[in-house]
């Protein structure tokens, strides 16, 4: 049996927020995922997500955070070696390897004084 929709009223076009935008471009090309079984899901073209895609693509400047943390292996192995930072001709910032990210990166914005 077919279904029929009806719609009573003026029709108007989906607002999409940024982020609701970026929600479903991420589920729509995470691993494993059909990008038309998304849009059936949220009744959109599919279409409309590839356009999404290419937008998000298109307005991602600057450079994106990296973060390298070790796993627990390496930072056994290397133990007695630091990082070693100069900042200005004063200050001389050495961080040992089995220091965490978070502390490292704290001491080094402090010493840059952000």
């Amino acid at each position: 049996m077919a279904q029929v929709q009806v719609i009573s009223g003026v029709e108007r076009r989906r607002q999409w927020s940024e982020a609701e935008k970026r929600a479903v471009v991420a589920a729509a090309f995470a691993p494993g995922v059909v990008v038309t079984e998304v849009s059936r899901q949220l009744d959109i073209n599919t279409g409309l997500i590839y356009r999404w895609r290419r937008e998000l693509e298109e307005s991602a400047q600057g450079f994106a955070e990296v973060v390298v943390e070790p796993t627990a292996g390496e930072v056994a192995e290397h133990r007695n070696e630091a990082i070693e930072i100069v900042v200005g001709s004063a200050t001389q910032i050495r961080i040992p390897l089995s220091a965490p990210a978070s502390l490292a990166a704290a001491v080094v914005m402090a010493a840059a004084g952000r």
